[in-house]
């Protein structure tokens, strides 16, 4: 049986990839932070760690230095995601309203767990964010 567990994350900035990696470890070093910058590479990493993915954090909005292409969005994930069963909760953490909203209806849409976090304020992340993780973790899908 595979015991590993996996948190796939969705995010551009490297500043929060690495506090949403810290708080993961926190929270449970055993989780393995599975990070993408763009949509495609999002795509490409949870084709390859779907069967061990425990939680996803889908960022919408989404920059990329040229050389990398065109990055994509969140919602491209999410359409990607509401194509597949259901396998673990999903936090929408998008500052994009709008586009974070058609997001979570997609998801929920196709029988997706789906919870928004707002990123209000400095803290966001090591507060709401990470209280999020752990009520979805310990809640399971």
């Amino acid at each position: 049986m595979n015991m590993d567990r996996n948190v796939h994350i969705l995010e551009d900035d490297s500043d929060r990839r690495m506090r949403m990696t810290v708080q993961l470890r926190e929270y449970d070093p055993t989780i393995q932070a599975i990070m993408s910058h763009t949509a495609p590479a999002f795509i490409r990493n949870f084709d390859s760690h779907s069967s061990s993915t425990c939680l996803i954090s889908l960022d919408h909005d989404l920059e990329a230095p040229i050389e990398d292409g065109d990055p994509g969005d969140g919602v491209q994930v999410a359409e990607f995601l509401a194509a597949r069963n259901s396998i673990c909760p999903v936090i929408v953490h998008s500052s994009n309203i709008e586009r974070a909203d058609l997001m979570i209806y997609l998801l929920r849409n196709a029988g997706w767990k789906v919870e928004r976090v707002g990123p209000i304020g400095d803290d966001w992340i090591e507060t709401s964010w990470r209280l999020e993780v752990q009520n979805l973790l310990v809640g399971g899908a």
